[in-house]
């Protein structure tokens, strides 16, 4: 009874001193990912104050794009808190419609322009592509972190590729990259909460794609990740869908 009782205290022991380090894990994450932005913002619009009528028109815009990216980071952080809560509360409710795949994967690579500008995210619109029965924000809001994760682990001027194939009622999306992978140690912890690779570039929370395996298993559906010869990721994302091929149910 002793033993078992120290047992217990060893690993009550074990998960608070765990708790605290993800507790520490994320303040450190989220004072760099809120405070910078919000900094950039303060400051931007303080100069575009103090040098108002001495400011040309290009650094002024300059300027505002700065503040744009940075509210879009900021604004990127608090929904993936809120869309960690709302999965870890089980008040996430799906918003069902159809939807057009092509539409959606084009207006994801619109939002991440800002931040793919050294990339290349390559699409070929599938036609004749039947519509799809999902959450289309839901499913967006996966697509984002997957590219925006691919990019920002990728050197400069690489390719992402996104394919899509529907077999047997199952969407597939494929997104794939010719960066340098990750050890295959690795690869069971990467959809982990705050996990982040060793010596990653400054910045995240470790959050998205967390995020996104929580809202694809909210479709009943499956995200994997495998590394890719001779190099580099492929994320799939599988889901379980309803198809239709009737083009106009987009406008009724």
């Amino acid at each position: 009874f002793q033993i078992k009782k120290e047992e217990k205290k060893s690993r009550d022991k074990e998960e608070q001193e765990n708790t605290i380090k993800l507790y520490n894990t994320l303040l450190n994450s989220l004072s760099h990912e809120l405070r910078t932005p919000i900094s950039t913002i303060i400051s931007s619009v303080d100069t575009l104050k103090e040098n108002a009528t001495t400011l040309s028109i290009s650094n002024q815009d300059e300027i505002l794009d700065q503040i744009d990216i940075a509210a879009i980071r900021l604004n990127r952080q608090v929904e993936n808190l809120l869309n960690m809560s709302r999965l870890e509360s089980g008040t996430l409710k799906l918003n069902i419609e159809w939807i057009d795949i092509n539409d959606l994967i084009f207006s994801t690579i619109q939002k991440l322009k800002p931040y793919s500008q050294r990339h290349t995210i390559h699409y070929e619109s599938q036609s004749n592509f039947p519509l799809c029965k999902l959450d289309a924000g839901i499913i967006e809001q996966v697509l984002y972190n997957i590219l925006f994760n691919s990019i920002q682990y990728t050197p400069p001027n690489s390719i992402i590729t996104i394919d899509t194939i529907i077999d047997k009622e199952i969407l597939t999306i494929h997104v794939t990259d010719n960066g340098n992978g990750i050890p295959e140690n690795l690869i069971s912890k990467i959809f982990d909460k705050f996990y982040r690779l060793p010596n990653s570039k400054t910045g995240g929370t470790g959050l998205g794609l967390s995020i996104a395996k929580g809202f694809v298993e909210a479709h009943r559906g499956n995200l994997s990740v495998m590394n890719i010869s001779p190099k580099g990721l492929k994320f799939s994302i599988e889901l379980p869908i309803e198809i239709s091929y009737i083009n106009n149910l987009k406008n009724e």
